[in-house]
C-alpha cells in the first residue's frame, strides 16, 4: 500500500485516467466491429458528450449525497473545489446525460450495449488505483479475520472490497458482452440494474460515513432508489418481443 496521501492521491488519479482512456478505446473499438460510424460521428459525439458532463456531475453529486459532511463544509466555506467522487454517480449521472443527448440529436438506436465492458474495465482499473491507495481512499472494507483480509497500513486487515469489486465488475461485463440478448439496450439495463444491486450489497462491508436511515449509507440509499426507478424498466426490455423492441 502506499503510505504517503499525496503519492497515493495521484497513483489514484492515473489508474483512474488510465481506466477512462482504455475505456473510450474499447468503445470505440465497438464500434467499429458493430459496423457503426467512429466516436466522433454526429450522432456518437453527442452521446460522448452527454455521458462525459452527465458523469462528471453525477459522481460529484452523489459523492455529496454520501459525504454530506463535506458538503455542509463546502458550503461554510465557500468554495466549488473539493476531493472525492462517486461510481455510482458518475454511472448514473452518464446515463441520464446520453439519454438527454439521444434526445437532443433525435436518436432512438440503443446505444448502452456498445459501453458495457468498457465500463467494465475502466471501473475494474480505476479500483486498482482505489486499492494501492489503501487507507487514503473511502473504499477499503472493515475489519475482517478472514484469510484474504488486507492490511492497509494501519495492523488492521481488512475486507479488500476495490478486489471485490474488479472480480464483479469483469465478471459481469464478460458476461453481458458476450451474451446474445433479444433487445437492444437489455445487456447494458442488466449491467447497471446488477451493479447498484451489488454496490449496496457490498457497502455493509465498508466503514459508513455518515449514516441515514435505517443505518444505510448515502451510497446505498441512492442505489435502493436507482433501482427501485430502473428496474421495472429492465423487466420491460426482458419481456419485450424481440421484433417490436426499440432501443
Amino acid at each position: 500500500m502506499i503510505a504517503d496521501a499525496t503519492t497515493a492521491a495521484w497513483a489514484h488519479t492515473a489508474f483512474a485516467y488510465a481506466g477512462m482512456g482504455l475505456g473510450a478505446a474499447l468503445w470505440r473499438a465497438t464500434l467499429r466491429r458493430q459496423q457503426r460510424s467512429g466516436a466522433l460521428a454526429p450522432g456518437n459525439f453527442g452521446v460522448l458528450v452527454g455521458l462525459l458532463i452527465g458523469a462528471a456531475l453525477g459522481n460529484k453529486l452523489v459523492f455529496l449525497i454520501d459525504r454530506p459532511d463535506v458538503a455542509l463544509a463546502i458550503w461554510q466555506n465557500g468554495t466549488l473545489t473539493f476531493r472525492g467522487q462517486s461510481v455510482v454517480g458518475g454511472l448514473l449521472g452518464g446515463l441520464i446525460g446520453v439519454e438527454l443527448a439521444k434526445k437532443l440529436t433525435s436518436q432512438t438506436r440503443s446505444t448502452g450495449d456498445a459501453m458495457v465492458l468498457p465500463i467494465a474495465v475502466g471501473l475494474a482499473i480505476g479500483r486498482v488505483g482505489c486499492f494501492l491507495a489503501g487507507l487514503h481512499d473511502d473504499t477499503y472494507g472493515v475489519p475482517t479475520s478472514l484469510p484474504w483480509g488486507v492490511d492497509f497500513g494501519d495492523g488492521i486487515p481488512r475486507h479488500p472490497t476495490q478486489l471485490y469489486e474488479i472480480a464483479v465488475v469483469l465478471a459481469l461485463g464478460l458476461a453481458l458482452h458476450r451474451a446474445r440478448l433479444p433487445t437492444p439496450g437489455l445487456a447494458f439495463k442488466l449491467f447497471l440494474a446488477s451493479y447498484l444491486l451489488w454496490r449496496f450489497g457490498v457497502e455493509f462491508l465498508k466503514p459508513v460515513p455518515v449514516a441515514y436511515p435505517l443505518g444505510l449509507s448515502g451510497i446505498q440509499w441512492t442505489c435502493l432508489v436507482a433501482v427501485a426507478v430502473y428496474l421495472p424498466l429492465v423487466l420491460r426490455a426482458w419481456r419485450r418481443p424481440p421484433l417490436l423492441a426499440t432501443p
